[in-house]
Order: structure tokens, then C-alpha cells, then sequence
């Protein structure tokens, strides 16, 4: 708290650089380990929170009208762009950040003020999550082959060893120990991965100390035992990461790579994996392309491709391929190393592991590969990501090159991964954050000296994803539930809309079975009729349209005069007394449904909404039941028909 020079500033600016929203109003708060910025909305009060960990750079930029602003980058690569009213307060906050943004001991990191709400035993219980014995022993070691060897036990041969490492089973101490004084770092051939389907496995190391001519006999000796371990193949691949340009300019150091010629039975490749230092100003080019204000899409394009990223990350893929195809169809075992066999050589073991074995595609294994080849194998987390004020040409994206190869094989086989990019995500952030001891310090053996919580994996375990804070997954949660309640009520329209849509089209198809029953009613009253002018007569005292439809709704209800014209000789000639029967129910029947259509039709039209358009309905309706009691008197004058064989009298002529 001491380096808090301004603690709070009011009427700070948030503005947005991706659009042109307004710049969003609120007050600034500094606290020992987060910025944080709180809208100043009396409903949302939406909450911005960024860990000084997490900060790669502070830029104050020149004033201007409306204030001093401050541009913040972050490791995640966000973006935050603040204005704030007084120039002074503006440089108090600028010198603040700048010295809790980069804190010079462990002890000033975010997981020694970090208290979550757990006893000593649960905190513990973080550091035995992963057991990488259980993880050799899931591979199918120790065996024939391979064995636990402890020459490390208290680091005594290499610092950034694990204590326990595995190693062919004819391969002695003494072996071990004169490789590891030829090899740089003291980082000896050691077992990465083994693949029990044909006994191949994946080792790695650091760069051997030839120059230009000098050899170790038991350095030769371990790759010998390395090639004995796996019975079917004559020979192993040595993969060299680095471009062979660089390979060989090391080796004016006294450092280099192996001579084929000295070491038999191997076959030696070169993969071209640039530096820390191409991989840093790389990085800087994309995320300059990414902040462009509306670019055009051959201006992104020109300028991704300038940044040299993707082809970067191509390269990684393609020795990892390399590897993964050595060792399962070729079923040869791979020594890989770079320089000192940190960087380049996690990124490519670590990809050819997840490609040869889908348990690392689960969570659980996925953090397990990690583990193994990153955190105990002593890839410098401290170091390439800047968690203590260092040598910044030290600072390298070097997991997040790894994360995004994860990603890119994610995109083409999603149904692979038990995970999406969201864990990805969480974990990339963890990188940086100093949350958690996983990835923290430059080996296990400076973890253990600092005894961290190690408990980011844990709460993965627990279902609890690690997020930020808890404001943002709440923020979260609730945009997301207003999404859904706009997407309920556009839903709730469009059903009402088909409601509608399929009543008219019920009612139309309706008024069209009416109207073709009626077709069929005009044809058989021709027969029953004494003269079809007794209904024609009656048919022009009938109402040619209620108040409120038009000339269609007549034609539905209405049997016009022309309809009634039209004639069927053959059921006229050929009908008989039980046939004249049955049509006069059927006049009774269709006249009792046009009855009820026209009321249901007046009702939907609305028209009995006045007492003029009630009593026109009632007129209608009574001349309705008049006509609908024709058939009764038509069936009285069928008692007077002719004999059978005879012509009705009421036929047409």
C-alpha cells in the first residue's frame, strides 16, 4: 500500500477503442494487488477489475481537453484506455502502477494476499492434484525398458530437473552424470512420453557441449541405452528445434548439436524454430495489427502475415507432426532438444503428446501434460513472463505459442477435446495472474523453497472454474439471462404471429369446404325442387352480405343463383325414394352448418358491436332459419311423388 500514491479518482473516463460508444463515466480505485473501475450507472454499476500482475505496460499520453489519459496493456492482451480529469492525478496513478506492476520478490506477488477460505490441509491437498507417477505409470512405466532414477534427489545434478525422472534401464548413474556435464544446463537425455503400442518414447534435453569437435563417451552411451529401450527400431531421430543457422553459430560458444559421426545409430533433424527474441518482436507486430482502428481486411492480412505469427506457430505444429508420426507409424523413439531445452523443447514435446494420446485431450490430462512438461521440467515461467521485475528481453511468448497450437488443432477437430477455448483461456490468464504457485519461479526446485498454493487445478477439480472475480461472472451470468429474456419474448411473437396466421389459414380452408359442399348442394337441389325458380325466389329475399364482409365471404355463404342453375342428369335420372331421402337430411345438415358459419363469422368480423349491426344480424339469421325449414316442406311433397320407376315430379326438365 505504500506505493499507492492516489488511491481514488473520481470522473475517470473508460473509454472503448473497439467502437465508437461513448466513453463510459466512473471512479478509479488502486488497491495493493487490482485496478478497479466502477461505473458510475445507478442501476448496473458494472465493475472493471485488472490484477497488477496482469499489466504488461503503462503509456501516459499527452493531455488533452477533456483530461490525461492513460493507456494500460495488459499480459491477456486487453486493452484499457483511461481519461482522467487532473494531470497531476494522472501522474500519480501513472507512478503507482508503474511500481506495482512490477515487483521486485516474491512475496509482492497476488498468491501471498490472496486468502481464499481454505484450511492448510485443503491448500496442500493443491500440490498433490497431479501425481506424475501415476501419470508414467499410466503410460506403462517403469518396465523391461525404462526405470525411476533418483540421481537428481535434492537437485544435486541439474537445479531445473524434477527430483524423479526416468530414464532406459541400462543406463547407470555414471552414464547420467557425464552426460549431464556435456549437456548445457546439466539438462541430460531424460523420458518425456512413452507409447506402450510399440515401446517408441519421446525424450528430451538440452543442447550437448560439442563445439566444433568435442565428444563425451557417456553422453554417446545414454542415446545408446535411449535406442536399446525400444527393441524395434535400429535407430533413433535426434530433433534439433533450432533453424541450423543458429545450431551452428552456437557452436563458436563451445555449445552446438550432435555429430552424427560420433554417435551411431542415429539420424538427426533440423525443425527451425525461431528464438525467444523473434518470437517476442512477432507478438508485438500482431498485437500492433490487432489495435489498427477499422482496417481493412487486406490491410489485416498484409499485416498478420508481416508479423510472421502464424508461420511461427506453423512451425511448432510441423515437428510436433514430425515426432507424433516418428513414434506411431515409424515406431522410432525421438530425442528432442533446442538450446537449453525449456522453451522450444515443451512447446514441441508437449504438441507431439497431445496428438499421439487423447487423454491429454481431457481437462484433467491436459493439465497433467502441463505439469510434466512445463512446470517440472523448469520452463522459466518468471522469467519469460515477467512475474518479477527482470530483464525484459527474457519476457517471450512461449506457452501462449503452445496455447495457440492447442487452439488451432481445437478449430479443426472440436469433437477431440473434452474442452473449449474458454479453459484455454482461464488458463492463460492464470499464467499471469500470480494466483496460484503452478506457475511461478523458474523450477520446481525454487516452487518448493516458496511452498505456494498450488490450487488453480484443484478448483478445476471441483467444478469451480478460476475466473477474475466474482462481479464478472455475475455481470455474465445476468447479460446473458437478458439475452435470453429478449430472445423468450421475440420468440412469444413469432408464436403468436403463426397462431394468427394459422387461424386464417384454418378459417379460409374452412370457407373453401363450405363453399365446395355447397357446389355439391346446388347439383342435388336441382333434383329435389318442384321448380327451381321456388328456390330462386326465396334466394333473392336472401342477405347478399352481412355488415362487415365483402364479396368473398358472400360467394363462401351464399348459394347463388347460377350454382343452383347447374344440374346432374345422371343423378337425377338414375336416383330413386330412399336417395331423395337422404339429400333432403343433407340440405337440412348443410343449412343448420351455414347457420353456425355465418354467426362465427359475424362474430370474428366484429360486427355485432353496435345495436344497428345486432338487429341486422338477428334479420339475417331469422331469414337463415326460414330458409334452413325449406326441406321439411320439401319432404311433404315427397309423399305425393310417383310410383317407383317413374320420373319425380320435381325432376328438371
Amino acid at each position: 500500500m505504500e506505493h499507492i500514491r492516489m488511491p481514488k479518482v473520481e470522473n475517470v473516463r473508460l473509454l472503448d477503442r473497439l467502437s465508437s460508444r461513448k466513453a463510459v463515466l466512473g471512479t478509479l480505485y488502486l488497491t495493493a494487488t487490482h485496478v478497479i473501475f466502477v461505473e458510475n450507472g445507478s442501476e448496473t454499476r458494472k465493475e472493471t477489475w485488472v490484477l497488477h500482475s496482469q499489466i504488461s505496460s503503462i503509456e501516459k499520453q499527452a493531455t488533452t481537453a477533456t483530461g490525461c489519459p492513460l493507456l494500460i496493456r495488459c499480459k491477456n492482451f486487453q486493452v484499457i484506455q483511461l481519461v482522467i480529469p487532473q494531470e497531476r492525478d494522472c501522474h500519480d496513478v501513472y507512478i503507482s502502477l508503474i511500481r506495482l506492476a512490477r515487483p521486485v520478490k516474491y512475496e509482492e506477488l497476488y498468491c501471498f494476499s490472496f486468502n481464499p477460505k481454505l484450511d492448510k490441509e485443503e491448500r496442500e491437498q493443491g500440490w498433490k492434484l497431479v501425481d506424475l507417477n501415476e501419470e508414467y505409470n499410466r503410460m506403462g512405466v517403469p518396465n523391461n525398458y525404462w526405470q525411476i532414477c533418483d540421481v537428481n534427489r535434492d537437485y544435486g545434478v541439474c537445479d531445473s530437473y524434477p527430483t524423479e525422472v526416468y530414464v532406459p534401464k541400462s543406463a547407470t548413474a555414471h552414464i547420467i552424470v557425464g552426460s549431464s556435464k556435456f549437456r548445457s544446463r546439466r539438462r541430460f537425455p531424460a523420458l518425456s512420453y512413452y507409447y506402450k503400442d510399440n515401446n517408441a518414447s519421446i525424450c528430451r534435453s538440452s543442447q550437448p557441449l560439442s563445439g566444433f569437435s568435442a565428444r563425451c563417451l557417456e553422453d554417446e552411451q545414454m542415446l545408446q541405452a535411449i535406442r536399446k529401450a525400444n527393441p524395434g527400431s535400429d535407430f533413433i531421430y535426434v530433433v534439433d528445434t533450432r533453424p541450423k543457422l543458429n545450431a551452428m553459430a552456437n557452436r563458436a560458444a563451445g555449445k552446438g548439436y550432435e555429430n552424427e559421426d560420433n554417435y551411431s545409430n542415429i539420424k538427426f533433424q533440423f525443425i527451425g524454430i525461431e528464438n525467444i527474441h523473434v518470437m517476442r518482436n512477432s507478438l508485438q507486430k500482431m498485437l500492433e495489427v490487432c489495435e489498427l482502428k477499422s482496417p481493412s481486411m487486406s490491410d489485416f492480412l498484409w499485416g498478420l502475415e508481416n508479423s510472421g505469427w502464424l508461420k511461427h506457430i506453423k512451425a511448432i505444429m510441423d515437428a510436433g507432426i514430425f515426432i507424433a508420426k516418428a513414434v506411431a507409424e515409424e515406431g522410432v523413439s525421438v530425442l528432442v532438444h533446442c538450446s537449453d531445452g525449456w522453451d522450444r523443447t515443451a512447446q514441441v514435446c508437449s504438441v507431439a503428446s497431445l496428438l499421439l494420446d487423447p487423454y491429454y485431450r481431457t481437462m484433467k490430462g491436459f493439465m497433467v501434460l502441463i505439469e510434466k512438461d512445463w512446470v517440472s521440467f523448469g520452463h522459466k515461467f518468471n522469467h519469460r513472463y515477467g512475474n518479477l521485475d527482470g530483464d525484459p528481453k527474457e519476457i517471450s511468448p512461449v506457452i501462449d505459442q503452445f496455447i495457440e497450437c492447442v487452439w488451432q488443432l481445437m478449430e479443426q477437430f472440436p469433437c477431440a477435446f473434452e474442452f473449449n477455448e474458454r479453459f484455454l483461456i482461464h488458463i492463460q490468464h492464470h499464467i499471469y495472474s500470480c494466483q496460484f504457485g503452478n506457475f511461478l519461479c523458474n523450477s520446481q526446485k525454487e516452487r518448493r523453497e516458496l511452498k505456494f498454493w498450488s490450487g488453480m487445478y484443484n478448483r478445476f477439480e471441483k467444478g469451480l472454474h478460476p475466473r477474475q472475480s466474482v462481479t464478472d461472472y455475475l455481470m455474465a451470468v445476468k447479460e446473458e439471462t437478458q439475452q435470453l429474456e429478449e430472445e423468450l419474448e421475440i420468440l412469444g411473437e413469432r408464436l403468436a404471429n403463426l397462431q394468427k396466421s394459422q387461424l386464417g389459414d384454418n378459417k379460409v380452408q374452412s370457407k373453401q369446404q363450405d363453399r365446395s359442399k355447397q357446389l355439391r348442394l346446388s347439383t342435388s337441389n336441382n333434383s329435389l325442387a318442384n321448380t327451381p325458380q321456388e328456390y330462386s325466389n326465396d334466394l333473392k329475399s336472401f342477405p347478399s352480405r352481412s355488415p362487415s364482409q365483402g364479396d368473398e365471404e358472400d360467394s363462401a355463404l351464399i348459394l347463388t343463383q347460377d350454382n343452383l342453375k347447374s344440374s346432374d342428369p345422371d343423378l337425377s335420372a338414375n336416383s330413386d325414394q330412399e336417395s331423395g331421402v337422404e339429400d333432403l337430411s343433407l340440405v337440412a345438415s348443410t343449412a343448420e352448418c351455414l347457420i353456425s358459419n355465418f354467426a362465427d363469422d359475424t362474430k370474428l368480423g366484429g360486427v355485432a358491436n353496435t345495436p344497428e349491426c345486432c338487429a341486422a344480424l338477428q334479420k339475417d339469421l331469422s331469414r337463415l332459419e326460414r330458409w334452413a325449414e325449406r326441406p321439411s316442406e320439401i319432404q311433404k311433397r315427397q309423399m305425393k311423388s310417383t310410383a317407383p320407376g317413374e320420373e319425380y315430379f320435381w325432376a328438371p326438365q
